[in-house]
């Protein structure tokens, strides 16, 4: 590995509103596409990748994540639950969760997203950053996109936009002096961007946001035709 990366974070507290009723018996990284649910996935991705120290955070449903997935050990990781009883948000889960995380950069990444996406190629964080996310080109439900990639740094705007797939290295000082609480993610991503603190990479591969009933079945006819 080339990240220097061995512990991961994968959120999993969110509602999943928009894939009710599904979600309404099941939490989100719980529900199966191709046979296997979506944060098994990431599991064994991230195990293949030798990164095996894995925190995920719960709230909706935690009991069936605890009891779906363990200790980890039937996917060759090892895991520690963050429960936070209401869900935090993102930025709140990952600060909730920190005390898991230790004192070197972890990888975070979203319990409702499917990739083909090698972790074990992720570039080491320079010390000049507070961060490093992966781009995805823009998919019809995100045509605007979220940031922009110049130089190898991430951007609030520019000429071109891409979307944040939900994967991304941080330090723990990315996270200093945020209360616990309820915080997004996006507006602290946009306040380091401006100072230039977080470097960025666009991935071409497979990747899909699975937020709606629509995209679940069209990746579910992907995987299995």
């Amino acid at each position: 590995m080339t990240t220097g990366i061995d512990r991961a974070m994968i959120l999993a507290a969110g509602r999943g509103e928009r894939l009710r009723p599904l979600t309404d018996t099941t939490p989100k990284p719980l529900i199966k596409v191709a046979g296997k649910s979506l944060i098994e996935y990431h599991l064994e991705n991230l195990a293949k990748a030798g990164i095996k120290d894995i925190v995920i955070n719960t709230a909706w449903l935690a009991e069936k994540i605890h009891a779906q997935l363990g200790d980890g050990s039937n996917y060759g990781v090892s895991i520690r639950y963050s429960d936070e009883g209401t869900a935090l948000e993102t930025a709140g889960g990952i600060i909730h969760a920190l005390p898991l995380l230790g004192d070197s950069p972890f990888l975070v990444v979203n319990g409702d997203i499917w990739t083909d996406f090698d972790f074990s190629g992720l570039p080491e964080l320079k010390p000049e950053h507070e961060a490093h996310l992966v781009l995805v080109d823009n998919p019809e439900h995100n045509t605007r996109g979220d940031f922009s990639l110049e130089n190898g740094l991430l951007k609030n705007s520019g000429e071109n936009s891409y979307t944040f797939s939900g994967i991304g290295i941080y330090r723990p000082e990315f996270f200093a002096g945020r209360q616990q609480g309820v915080c997004a993610l996006g507006p602290l991503l946009r306040e380091k961007a401006e100072k230039n603190l977080i470097s960025a990479q666009l991935y071409h591969g497979q990747w899909t946001d699975v937020g709606t009933i629509t995209r679940l079945q069209e990746l579910e006819q992907q995987l299995t035709r």
